[in-house]
């Protein structure tokens, strides 16, 4: 059997009982560094046999998992820290052990993804998650052409070395749109930066440094304004313009913040 395990992304307590159980009952354990894994398994007493599967050798690994899983193996894929498979390795060979039937399973756990985005303030739902933007830029820029537009939740991981270039190009498509970065999850520097992107670009210039994940509010500009005669005539009633932005947004799903803009403009 295949299990994808998460890991701790800070703080090494931040990890379940059965990922414990499972880590020592394994036959083996396919990790991406293994000195990085040995500090967990170590602090909890695993001594399962380790095998590198990284970024750079997973297509070479693949066969030779695959074939230990044939035989009846229990295999275990982690990552550093966090979900393998996601900006991870382990997504190849997941996705080829179910095209041959073998058994698998992904454990719930640790993940840089969901504390980012509700410590970001941000509309949580719905989002959409973009991973690590691509290293060309003509396939970053599209990428961000594509999502501009988008008026859910944008989440972004971003390398800190790339981060003010990155966000730089985000500023410029996608305009001036509140945002955070939050940096350093479930480590002792957690820190969640929130306002816009001059805000974080701001911070960034001062020399941040850590594992970041990006938040950015979607985009305002609705496509549909039948919300907005319903407003006016509101308005015109005597409601007040916080009580009218709550009563639409629930109603209509439109942004609070945009409701009020356009009733402030009359």
């Amino acid at each position: 059997m295949l299990t994808l395990i998460p890991t701790p992304i800070g703080n090494l307590e931040d990890i379940t009982l059965r990922a414990l159980r499972i880590l020592r009952e394994s036959d083996l354990i396919a990790c991406e560094d293994t000195r990085t894994s040995r500090i967990l398994l170590d602090k909890y007493e695993i001594h399962t046999k380790l095998v590198s599967f990284h970024l750079h050798n997973e297509n070479l690994k693949v066969e030779s998992l695959l074939q230990e899983l044939r035989s009846g193996k229990n295999i275990c894929v982690i990552s550093d820290a966090g979900t393998p498979g996601i900006s991870d390795p382990g997504w190849i060979l997941l996705k080829r052990a179910i095209e041959e039937n073998l058994e698998v399973d992904v454990l719930p756990g640790a993940s840089a993804l969901i504390p980012g985005i509700l410590l970001s303030g941000l509309s949580p739902q719905p989002f959409v998650f973009l991973g690590f933007p691509p290293e060309k830029n003509s396939e970053r820029v599209r990428l961000f052409e594509s999502v501009k537009a988008l008026e859910i939740t944008l989440c972004f991981y971003i390398s800190p070395h790339k981060a003010e270039k990155q966000i730089s190009e985000m500023r410029e498509i996608f305009g001036e749109r509140s945002c955070a970065l939050v940096r350093e999850i479930s480590k002792l520097h957690q820190e969640s930066i929130r306002g816009n992107f001059a805000d974080i670009l701001s911070r960034l210039a001062e020399g941040l440094k850590g594992e970041f994940v990006l938040v950015v509010e979607g985009c305002e500009n609705s496509s549909d304004d039948s919300w907005q005669s319903e407003a006016e005539d509101l308005l015109r009633d005597g409601e007040s313009v916080k009580n009218i932005a709550e009563l639409l947004s629930g109603k209509f799903g439109v942004k609070k913040n945009l409701v009020k803009k356009f009733l402030l403009q009359k």
